[in-house]
């Protein structure tokens, strides 16, 4: 699609703002990894909020704490416009900096899923309006502490799965240690991937993509694919394959750089 195939739908309905600083497409069709099922997913900033009869109110920890979103079906297909306000981007980018990252606060409680995705996605995004704002929030972004937080976060994640794992082994409840195993493995290979650039672990569907992208040395995506998948994973025998697991991922771990 050209970009006048984005707004035009938006246009017709009323949903770009006359004071709109910047409109992109994200998710999974701002990457090419749509089909014929999924949604479309468009961002709005401006400088004022917008609100009509038909929007709906997203409560976010922000000032003000809310974003407000609109959605309509154009040939069959869910469309949703979200819209941010130029003021929330800002307060997002100052929950990550790196004043913030220093004063060892909490990884996992700087910013919620929702907040830790949308930012993400100014660094991946397909514009449509603003680009020159586009490109001072991405590098706004890219100078932050944001890739270290999520980092710190998914490893810590990693570590509290892989004791959760020894310990249930150790006390034989195999059955648990197992799925405390792969979550570890899924925990690490987040953090894998974040360090490279690849963000979005709250959306685990995408890990394989993310994957291939990144191409991590410290483990082909074959030997990735097997451990994601639980190949070579006995149920009547798995505590060989929860230990493989915990090693690997103590084995990333050491090679994942947080800053």
């Amino acid at each position: 699609m050209e970009t006048e195939d984005w707004l035009r739908p938006l246009r017709e309905r009323g949903l770009i703002p006359d004071d709109v600083l910047a409109a992109f497409v994200v998710g999974s069709a701002a990457r090419g990894w749509h089909n014929s099922r999924s949604d479309f997913d468009i961002y709005v900033v401006s400088p004022s909020d917008r609100e009509s009869e038909s929007s709906r109110s997203i409560s976010m920890p922000l000032n003000p704490p809310h974003i407000r979103s609109e959605m309509f079906y154009e040939d069959a297909r869910r469309w949703e416009v979200t819209y941010w306000l130029d003021a929330q981007i800002d307060q997002m980018l100052t929950k990550v900096s790196w004043d913030h990252y220093d004063s060892d606060v909490m990884a996992g409680g700087v910013l919620t899923p929702r907040e830790e995705v949308s930012l993400a996605r100014v660094s991946d995004c397909l514009p449509l309006l603003g680009q020159d704002w586009l490109a001072a929030r991405r590098q706004q972004f890219h100078d932050s502490a944001f890739r270290s937080f999520v980092v710190a976060r998914s490893l810590e994640a990693a570590d509290g799965a892989v004791e959760d794992a020894l310990g249930q082994l150790e006390a034989g409840n195999a059955e648990s240690a197992t799925i405390s195993a792969r979550l570890a493995f899924g925990h690490t290979i987040d953090a894998l991937l974040e360090s490279h650039g690849e963000y979005g672990s709250h959306m685990p569907k995408w890990r394989p993509h993310k994957y291939r992208i990144a191409e991590p040395s410290v483990l082909a995506f074959d030997d990735y694919w097997a451990y994601e998948t639980m190949r070579g994973l006995d149920p009547s025998d798995p505590a060989p394959w929860i230990t493989a697991v915990l090693t690997l991922c103590q084995d990333i771990a050491m090679t994942v750089e947080t800053r």
